[in-house]
C-alpha cells in the first residue's frame, strides 16, 4: 500500500517529479480545491491518458480547470432544456398514436423496433433483447425512485394506479430515454423526427433522433458528475457518418467529428434554433464560448492550447454565428 502524502508532500512531489512550479498558501489552498486526484491527474493529458500534458507551472493546471468548469456552466442548461424539449416532443408524438398513457400498452404497441428485423437473426435477437432490458430499466427506475419518496411516483403507487408514462419519463435517465426512442417503432420515430424538424433526407430509418440523444446523454452525464469535457473524453458513443453528415450539412459547417467540444456546441446551437430559441440567445452563448476560449488562450502556453482548442475552431464558431443569422 501506497503511503499517503498530505497536500504539502503533494506539492513537493508535482515539483521534484513533474517539474511544476508550485508554492505558497495560494496554490495550496487551490490544490485542495480541485484536489490532486480529480484536479491535477484529471487535467495531466488530453483524451487519452499517453496524451500527457507537460506543464510547468500550476496555473496552467489552474487554467485548464477554470476553463473545463466554465465549459459546465456554460452547457448544463443548454443541455437540460433540449432534455426536456425532446421527452416533450416524444411524449406528444407517443401519446398521439398510442391515444394511452399507459406504459404496458406503450410498451406492448409501440415499442416495437425488433419486428423490423427477420426473426431468430442477431440483430432480431439484439433488438428484442434491448426492448426487454428498457422494461426491467423503468421499472427498477420507479421502484428506486418511490424509495427515495419521489412525490410523482409515490402519488400514483398510493392511489394503486399505475405510473402513466409521462410521470415515468420525469424519473428515466437521458440513456434510458434514448433507449425508449431506440425501440420505438419506425413510423414513431418518423414522426418524432418530423417534429424535430430533422433533414428527412439523411434520417430514412428515423434513427436519427436516438443518435442525437445517445451523444448528448455522454456530454449531460459527465457535467452532472463534475467529470472532466474539455476534451470530450466523455463520449461513448461514437456517431455515424450520416449524422455527421447531416449535422455538416444542414449548418454548413465542415469537419465535424465529436473530437473537440465545439461540435458539441454546434450541436446545441443547432437542436436549440430547431425548438425556436431566439437568435439573440443562440448569439450570446456562441459569443460566451468564444469568451471562454479566449481567455483560455491568454492563461495558458499556446503549445497547449492548441491541442485542446484544434486550428479550425475560430471557422466553425464563425460559420456557426452565420447559422444562427439564416
Amino acid at each position: 500500500m501506497s503511503r499517503v502524502k498530505s497536500t504539502d508532500s503533494l506539492m513537493k512531489y508535482l515539483r521534484d517529479h513533474h517539474n511544476i512550479t508550485i508554492s505558497g498558501s495560494i496554490h495550496k489552498r487551490k490544490l485542495r480545491n480541485i484536489g490532486y486526484y480529480h484536479g491535477f491527474k484529471g487535467y495531466r493529458f488530453i483524451n487519452r491518458p499517453n496524451n500527457r500534458i507537460v506543464y510547468t507551472n500550476f496555473n496552467e493546471v489552474l487554467a485548464i480547470n477554470t476553463f473545463d468548469m466554465q465549459l459546465k456552466s456554460l452547457f448544463y442548461p443548454q443541455i437540460m432544456f433540449i432534455e426536456t424539449a425532446l421527452k416533450n416532443y416524444v411524449l406528444e408524438t407517443i401519446l398521439i398514436h398510442s391515444k394511452t398513457d399507459s406504459f404496458n400498452i406503450i410498451y406492448d404497441t409501440l415499442l416495437t423496433d425488433y419486428k423490423t428485423h427477420t426473426i431468430g437473426s442477431p440483430k432480431y435477437k439484439n433488438a428484442l433483447n434491448k426492448r426487454l432490458k428498457l422494461r426491467n430499466q423503468f421499472y427498477n427506475v420507479l421502484t428506486r425512485e418511490f424509495s427515495n419518496d419521489k412525490q410523482i411516483v409515490q402519488h400514483f403507487y398510493h392511489k394503486d394506479e399505475p405510473v402513466p408514462i409521462w410521470a415515468v419519463f420525469e424519473v428515466i435517465s437521458l440513456g434510458e430515454f434514448g433507449n425508449f426512442v431506440s425501440c420505438s417503432d419506425t413510423c414513431i420515430k418518423r414522426d418524432i423526427s418530423l417534429a424535430l424538424g430533422l433533414n428527412q433526407a439523411f434520417d430514412s430509418n428515423g434513427k436519427l433522433t436516438q443518435n442525437i440523444i445517445y451523444l448528448i446523454k455522454d456530454l449531460r452525464n459527465s457535467i452532472a458528475h463534475n467529470d472532466v469535457i474539455f476534451d470530450t473524453r466523455f463520449k461513448s458513443f461514437n456517431p455515424n457518418n450520416s449524422l455527421l453528415r447531416w449535422l455538416s450539412f444542414d449548418t454548413n459547417i465542415q469537419n465535424i467529428t465529436f473530437q473537440t467540444i465545439v461540435d458539441y456546441l454546434i450541436l446545441i446551437i443547432y437542436l436549440q434554433k430547431n425548438l425556436k430559441t431566439s437568435k439573440t440567445d443562440l448569439t450570446k452563448i456562441v459569443n460566451r464560448f468564444e469568451l471562454l476560449i479566449n481567455q483560455f488562450r491568454s492563461q495558458i502556453p499556446i503549445n497547449i492550447y492548441t491541442r485542446i482548442v484544434h486550428t479550425n475552431t475560430r471557422g466553425k464558431l464563425n460559420s456557426l454565428k452565420a447559422f444562427i443569422k439564416i
